[in-house]
């Protein structure tokens, strides 16, 4: 089966998260990819374990499934030429290097589409190619600059990283856009594009609401731990046993959680009518909340204020979030052809299959052989990845 991507070469000489994640998700969708890492050590996560995985850790495996990989030297000028040919016939470029590194090397936009006026060329950078080009951009510090830190933890606790690469998940799939948009364009246009993101840029396009109530106030927002700044209750309440997350987005959700607690007084009441009182009055409301979701243990108020209408759930694991993803029929994972470990799927569901089968993710140099012979003979065809059934 072929997918939307069916024929687009993708050139990935990306690393780490934010660009390989963009590059798994054009293998998805039917691209073909081909890795480029250096000799001996591969992509930096092949080494980011444990957890360790057959061939590497299970950090690379979760963002280069369905790719090829060969590995160059690119200080080497034989391996450079082939990295070049490789750019050469490429639909699509990916690459984070420090900017200007692929330009001394001859690999850079101004090179590549010189000879490749069609490539869509994208470039991965943590504060983009101006002044921020000599800064270093690791997720971990884009979330202490850029703000995320400020607004995420205790009010009363130290600012908090989130409890996954973020910034570099929200710029790998800001890439993709980004290069699926040029690659529409080229359809109309004929031309190619030079695509580029940065970790700071991504960053703060996500931060929606709480950057729009900076730019308009000229406060920045502080850290207010499971609460919403602008919506109560949004936040973990207290139960017998834990803590059940209850988001009453507007007032009629409100009053059928006051009905199931058995306090339906609570929705007339003034401080609690409307959501703007709640907020005012948030801490006399998660006063009178608790006290009733008490009484309970917090799977019992999900079941129940669920079949009322009211959103909440049980504070889980990662573990109860596949399973519940499992109970509903979302097919949360996807096993390899041929077998291995399994992988959180593509995303999207397409009513008309757009994705194909996943291949593992592949073995340092696995395909050097056919891809340096393929890069060396115009006239030769690519074979399959190794290790495909």
């Amino acid at each position: 089966m072929s997918g939307p991507l069916d024929g687009i070469l993708v050139a990935d000489f990306s690393r780490v998260l934010a660009g390989p994640l963009c590059t798994m998700t054009l293998a998805d969708l039917g691209a073909t990819v081909i890795k480029v890492e250096r000799p001996g050590t591969g992509d930096d996560t092949r080494s980011w374990g444990p957890p360790w995985s057959a061939t590497s850790t299970t950090y690379f495996e979760s963002v280069n499934r369905s790719k090829r990989s060969v590995a160059l030297d690119l200080t080497d000028e034989g391996d450079r030429e082939l990295a070049r040919e490789l750019a050469r016939r490429a639909d699509v470029l990916v690459e984070n290097f420090k900017p200007g590194t692929l330009d001394r090397l001859g690999l850079g936009y101004d090179a590549v589409s010189a000879g490749n006026p069609g490539v869509v060329y994208c470039s991965v950078t943590g504060f983009g190619s101006g002044a921020g080009a000599g800064l270093l951009g690791y997720d971990f510090v884009v979330q202490a600059v850029g703000g995320l830190m400020s607004i995420t933890g205790a009010a009363d606790g130290e600012p908090t990283k989130a409890g996954v690469a973020l910034v570099d998940v929200l710029t790998g799939k800001d890439a993709t856009i980004g290069i699926l948009a040029a690659l529409a364009d080229r359809t109309r246009t004929g031309r190619g594009c030079r695509v580029e993101v940065n970790l700071l840029s991504s960053l703060l396009g996500s931060l929606v609401n709480q950057a729009q109530s900076y730019l308009e106030t000229g406060r920045p927002p502080g850290r207010m731990g499971n609460r919403h700044p602008s919506i109560a209750p949004y936040e973990t309440l207290r139960c017998r046993d834990g803590l059940l997350a209850v988001a009453c987005g507007n007032d009629g959700q409100f009053a059928r959680l006051a009905a199931v607690l058995g306090a339906p007084a609570l929705a007339e009441d003034e401080r609690f009518a409307t959501n703007a009182a709640r907020v005012t009055h948030r801490e006399e409301l998660v006063r009178a909340l608790e006290e009733r979701l008490a009484g309970d243990d917090s799977a019992t108020w999900q079941k129940r204020l669920t079949e009322a209408g009211v959103p909440a759930g049980r504070v889980g694991t990662v573990a109860d979030g596949f399973a519940l993803a499992e109970s509903l029929g979302l097919e949360p994972t996807v096993t390899p052809a041929g077998g291995g470990t399994p992988q959180p799927r593509h995303p999207v569901t397409y009513s008309t299959g757009l994705v194909g089968p996943a291949q593992a993710p592949p073995a340092l140099g696995a395909d050097d052989e056919a891809v340096r012979a393929w890069l060396s003979d115009p006239d030769a065809g690519l074979p399959p990845p190794a290790g495909t059934p």
